[in-house]
């Protein structure tokens, strides 16, 4: 027969662990003493076998131990035993330190690959932006007038058709087909493939 893991019972004499549990959840010191060390060899080994890192399965029981201090008042006898409470606790602060690690491991990887592309050319960025912006210059001179202007309105002044149509003094209608018209000459200009 499994001896208890803890430290009492009717037939000993000593407090059984609900009861402890009880006093724990009104404050008292001493019966979390007694708490701890009827359950901390149990939530070390819970921590241990998830985490498997023994430093930090000692932090990990620490934070345990601390969750049972601050959470006591919760425990519900109706809904299990001191110890199936106290080792899901265990269990679910393993798992979740256990994610941690993985979820900072993977964004240090991140980073290390980020790292190693190419560094940012900025001469090369800024003699292709300059080569794009002579081009597009280019194309702009190859749209008619009306177009232009109200490719410039739109695009560059950020006007909506109506207030370009206003503008210009010229029907909605007529700015729209402009528009349109002076985007496909501009695209076909540019090279832009759809």
């Amino acid at each position: 027969m499994r001896q208890q893991p803890y430290f009492g019972g009717a037939e000993s004499g000593g407090p059984r662990l609900e009861d402890v549990m009880e006093q724990v959840g009104r404050g008292d010191k001493n019966a979390f003493s007694i708490l701890y060390d009827a359950v901390a060899n149990t939530v070390f080994g819970i921590v241990v076998k998830v985490v498997r890192d023994r430093a930090q399965s000692e932090e990990v029981a620490q934070e345990v131990m601390i969750e049972l201090w601050r959470q006591a008042g919760r425990y519900r006898p109706s809904q299990g035993s001191v110890m199936t409470w106290v080792a899901t606790i265990a269990h679910r602060r393993a798992v979740d330190r256990v994610r941690s690690a993985q979820a900072s491991a993977n964004r240090d990887k991140a980073a290390a690959v980020r790292d190693q592309q190419r560094p940012f050319d900025e001469v090369a960025e800024q003699v292709e932006t300059r080569l794009e912006s002579e081009q597009v210059r280019r194309c702009m001179r190859a749209l008619t007038e009306l177009q232009r202007q109200a490719v410039t309105l739109a695009y560059y002044q950020g006007m909506t058709y109506r207030e370009v149509a206003e503008s210009l003094q010229a029907p909605l209608a007529t700015i729209k087909t402009r528009m349109r018209d002076g985007l496909i000459r501009l695209r076909d200009c540019m090279g832009v493939t759809t």
